[in-house]
């Protein structure tokens, strides 16, 4: 095959791969015995995607309520931002950050925009979610408060989750994910969960930033009081402390909301974003907002290899348009309402939490894990951060009909689990 044809042939990834004719086992043995066990067992071995559904290399089909863990915005395979991949990585695809690209700046001012920045707000792109509060951390690390000392101190909460590298893993709360690898970066202190009170008392000119996540989904789905981020932005402004919003899983339209800290009322001085921004390409984002945060990383003090490329930027562009422009909003608030409301009234539903298409609820026993398995025997993909807690953070394009095709079968998925106990 000569060079033209070679770039003029859609090549499936079927000729590199042989997805069909192997069932679902024997992948997984395959996986076992190339892969790190880091992950466990994998649940299924899923060959392809299209919308809200997913299918298994046994021909099963899905009803996909998790996204990836909030990351596939649009779906599976949407047409349009595959086809700007496609089109993007057909025409360039990587260069170094000794140059940029137009998808590069377009995407930056695009995020500005849709966040609100002020004059001299900046971006630096990433590859995930932990890479940017890598970013952040570094950031913090830099702030010295107006002064001349250096500050070291920075504040968490409780229930946390900022990553798995490990300045973030320091942030991160889980004892279960700290204590292999510790000695971590030092200087973060973990304050209880939601309390003003410890908020105050922990605030001070020794403080050099302020991590929060306005909804925690790795802890259960668990949205700050109202009133707390306000508070946080008062008392972080007063002690000269950065307050470094964590939006990875609630921002990019998750909540309804572009972020889920607008409706606070507040600018914080640094936001991370990532998951749903690329619509399943990775790529994420630590946006400062204002000149005198944005200069506090100078040249030479932070860099990537793959932050920022023409592809990665291409795909998210792409995303933010498609939201933009499809009512994809809108629909988040709708089918995210409607599946909190009837979700409350199920029998064995305790608490329902959340916001958008970001919802946690909790069960009357300790069966989440087994009601994941029989979930996903009944076709249904959902995710269990706790002994009692189902997690759902579905496409944004979720329709109501799809929603309640989980809402019928649901009743009957956990009374068989309770049953079977």
């Amino acid at each position: 095959m000569n060079t033209t044809e070679n770039l003029e042939r859609r090549t499936p990834v079927a000729e590199l791969v042989e997805t069909t004719g192997h069932a679902g086992s024997e992948w997984l043995a395959r996986y076992s015995s190339s892969l790190m066990g880091v992950f466990g067992t994998p649940q299924r071995v899923l060959v392809r995607g299209a919308g809200c559904l997913v299918w298994d290399a046994d021909g099963k089909e899905y009803l996909d309520l998790l996204g990836g863990i909030a990351v596939n915005a649009l779906g599976h395979a949407n047409p349009f931002v595959t086809s700007v991949i496609a089109s993007q990585l057909a025409t360039l695809g990587h260069v170094s950050n000794f140059f940029t690209s137009p998808t590069q700046i377009a995407l930056a001012e695009k995020l500005l925009a849709l966040t609100y920045a002020p004059t001299g707000s900046k971006v630096f792109f990433t590859n995930s979610g932990t890479e940017a509060n890598e970013a952040a951390f570094k950031l913090a690390r830099r702030n010295t408060g107006g002064g001349d000392a250096k500050r070291t101190k920075i504040i968490a909460l409780e229930g946390a989750f900022h990553g798995r590298t490990m300045g973030a893993l320091a942030l991160t709360a889980k004892e279960a994910y700290r204590a292999p690898f510790e000695p971590l970066p030092g200087g973060v202190v973990h304050i209880p969960f939601g309390d003003v009170e410890a908020l105050k008392a922990a605030v001070d000119d020794t403080v050099a930033a302020v991590f929060l996540e306005p909804i925690q989904g790795e802890a259960g789905v668990r949205p700050l009081p109202p009133g707390y981020l306000r508070a946080a932005r008062e008392l972080t402004s007063k002690a000269g402390a950065l307050l470094i919003l964590d939006e990875v899983q609630t921002g990019i339209g998750r909540t309804g909301k572009w972020l889920a800290s607008q409706d606070a009322g507040i600018l914080p001085d640094a936001v991370t974003l990532a998951k749903g921004l690329g619509g399943g390409f990775p790529v994420g984002a630590l946006i400062t907002f204002g000149a005198e945060t944005s200069s506090l990383l100078t040249p030479g003090q932070h860099g990537t290899t793959f932050g920022g490329n023409p592809v990665a930027t291409a795909a998210a562009l792409a995303t933010l348009h498609a939201i933009e422009n499809q009512h994809v909003l809108e629909n988040v608030v709708e089918v995210g309402e409607h599946l909190r409301s009837a979700l409350a009234a199920i029998p064995g539903v305790t608490e329902v939490r959340g916001e958008g298409l970001l919802i946690g609820f909790d069960l009357d026993a300790d069966v989440a894990p087994a009601v994941v398995q029989a979930g996903l025997d009944a076709g249904f993909i959902v995710n269990s951060p706790g002994p009692r807690t189902i997690r759902l953070a579905p496409p944004l394009v979720l329709t109501t009909a799809q929603a309640d095709s989980f809402l019928d079968a649901f009743p009957a998925i956990l009374q068989a689990v309770k049953d079977a106990q």
